[in-house]
């Protein structure tokens, strides 16, 4: 198996080249070649292209790196399960 996706890879430097200038598709195709296709090497490969950086960074920190309520209610039941075992321990567990 191999550990990058060439053409993939390909896809998002050519959109990037682009970006911010993307119509709503092209934006969508972006986002699924990086989170569905691209493997975390090709990601590191176009961070590293200097012809492309600028572009890379500005995609991540508008469209990826950013909280999600998916990330909000992953974070809420961690929190409320670590709290029902705390309290499990406090005060229902006789000491």
């Amino acid at each position: 198996m191999s550990d990058t996706n060439v053409p993939a890879r390909d896809r998002i430097a050519a959109l990037l080249k682009t970006y911010p200038a993307l119509d709503e598709a092209e934006l969508t195709e972006l986002h699924h070649l990086f989170t569905r296709k691209a493997t975390a090497l090709d990601l590191g490969l176009l961070a590293g292209d200097a012809d492309i950086a600028a572009q890379f960074r500005s995609y991540r920190e508008e469209h990826h790196d950013r909280f999600k309520p998916k990330d909000l209610v992953n974070v809420a039941l961690f929190v409320g399960a670590v709290a029902a075992v705390v309290g499990a321990i406090l005060f229902v567990i006789p000491q």
